[in-house]
């Protein structure tokens, strides 16, 4: 359980001149949390290689015409490949359906999606965008409910695991629209490394995470033993929102309570002026003005910044999980580590908080023609066996599988980077509350909320190019927009009926060192 590895998470803080003094030297979060002994780890299924993938008789009606269904999905990535082969597998077994499976970036995502809505064209099957909640889309109807097409639907479900479904995220008005394909259990700011460059430097982060300090001066260090043919740290600077993961995810590691939505769940507030998210800022801005980024860091989406590692166009990346299986498959060469995301010099770190109700959610197109198809497919893939190819094909890690028996029977054949990753993640992340589980008339409030204009990442973003010079102006007046439209969207949704009110945000009884339970639930008394 999460109090297996618990002990060593002291609960203290870090001050921002804590957490930004450059004295060097290791503190005690730095040896402890993330470290794992590399002999523990075992190579064996490598990412991305074919895995048999069963395609069973569901009972639904399909056609027997010549038809073709169309799929869109952010990528690319593992969760592509691992979609691709099995699209492979399901046309094969029914010669007359064909799917055409399309991957694109999030961007193209939230201009594509809109627009095929719009225009009465979208894709059968896709995702929403990031920057549409899911609740406006449903509102709007965008989607349609899948328990109608998904065959014997209440027998299938029952199978997920508890916190699969939930009100507000997957369902809305007591009708599921999706399902989750995997688990949200991981964070994407994981320190990924050219092991050459880094043993060179004379560095093993696997073995003895980074702490803040050790961070900017082992990318600066780095970026001088490149002589200009490499840098200490590549940045998808093109992608606002990765700025608000790097400082939200350092921050909140190094003690600012928060959760994916920056609100500490305690008192409701939001913590975009704490002490830990200012000093994750000053650390950003210190790497940048040591001239250790990646010159054309601002210019790079994920996928261009990922695919440089590999090139040697850098030593260090903080990204995701997703990037072990891909460049295994596309730089089988590439000779890379994983650890930690960097820790606070002084202080314990806090583990991460990851959501409840899964990833991965794909949606049905409320004027597709196919629905019985995308039913079928939806079936398939929520199903044990089909969730263990996906952790198999996936690499384990990237997407972690919704099921964890399917996570359980692959992980043996796991790489030593995915099991390293594995064991982070199980060490790193909590389940934290979510407003929407306590109350799923949250829902409607984000519904009604407007996305803040700059919002954090774009402020992070601006402060990082000179846009913006005030870092505590910048953060205080982000924090009076999101508290100001947080409320306007409660009393929104008050004047439409729905019963919310600011006390959802708070959770009393929220410990981030622990899992928030059902039980947890139910002691607020609600």
């Amino acid at each position: 359980m999460m109090t297996r590895t618990i002990d060593i998470l002291h609960r203290h803080r870090v001050s921002r001149r804590d957490a930004l003094r450059l004295a060097g030297g290791v503190g005690i979060s730095g040896a402890t949390l993330g470290a794992v002994r590399p002999g523990a780890l075992a190579t064996q299924q490598p990412a991305g290689a074919a895995v048999p993938i069963e395609i069973i008789d569901t009972g639904a009606r399909l056609p027997t015409e010549e038809v073709t269904l169309r799929w869109i999905s952010s990528g690319p990535g593992p969760k592509g490949i691992f979609l691709e082969q099995f699209f492979a597998a399901y046309q094969e077994a029914h010669p007359n359906i064909t799917v055409a499976f399309e991957q694109m970036p999030w961007e193209e995502i939230g201009k594509i999606v809109p627009l095929g809505i719009q225009n009465g064209e979208a894709h059968d099957v896709f995702q929403i965008p990031q920057n549409v909640p899911s609740a406006q889309a449903v509102a709007q109807g965008w989607v349609a409910p899948v328990e109608d097409i998904i065959p014997d639907f209440a027998a299938w479900q029952a199978t997920f695991p508890p916190g699969a479904f939930v009100q507000g995220i997957t369902g809305f008005n007591g009708q599921t629209y999706t399902i989750p394909l995997s688990s949200n259990k991981r964070y994407d700011t994981l320190l990924l490394y050219n092991r050459s460059y880094l043993e060179q430097a004379g560095y093993d982060p696997m073995s003895q995470p980074f702490t803040w300090d050790d961070f900017r001066a082992a990318a600066k260090k780095l970026t001088e033993q490149g002589a200009g043919q490499y840098f200490g740290l590549i940045l998808e600077g093109k992608q606002a929102p990765r700025f608000g993961s790097f400082v939200a995810n350092l921050a909140q590691m190094a003690g600012a309570r928060a959760g994916s939505d920056n609100i500490d769940w305690q008192s409701g507030e939001y913590v975009y002026t704490s002490d830990q998210y200012l000093a994750a800022i000053d650390l950003l801005l210190a790497i940048n003005a040591d001239g250790s980024f990646f010159p054309g860091s601002l210019s790079l989406n994920a996928h261009q910044a990922r695919s440089r590692m590999p090139q040697g166009a850098a030593a260090m990346i903080l990204q995701g999980p997703w990037n072990i299986p891909q460049w295994k498959q596309e730089a089988p060469d590439f000779q890379f580590g994983v650890a930690s995301q960097p820790l606070a010099n002084s202080g314990t770190p806090l583990p991460l908080g990851y959501n409840p109700g899964g990833a991965n959610h794909y949606w049905l197109y409320v004027q597709s023609e196919h629905q019985a198809i995308a039913g079928d497919i939806l079936y398939q893939l929520g199903t044990l066996e089909t969730q263990t190819a996906w952790s198999l094909i996936t690499g384990g890690v990237a997407d972690p599988p919704i099921f964890p028996e399917a996570a359980a029977a692959a992980v043996d054949q796991l790489g030593p980077e995915e099991q390293k990753t594995v064991a982070l993640f199980e060490e790193q992340l909590r389940l934290h509350p979510n407003p929407e589980v306590r109350n799923p008339e949250v829902a409607q409030v984000n519904v009604e909320r407007k996305a803040l204009q700059p919002d954090f990442g774009q402020v992070i973003q601006g402060l990082f190019t000179g846009q913006l010079s005030d870092t505590k102006a910048a953060m205080q007046d982000l924090q009076d927009r999101a508290d100001a439209e947080l409320d306007r969207g409660i009393e929104a949704a008050r004047a439409k009926g729905a019963q919310v009110s600011r006390d959802d945000w708070v959770f009393p009884n929220w410990d981030p060192t622990q899992d928030y339970t059902a039980e947890d639930y139910a002691a607020l008394g609600q």
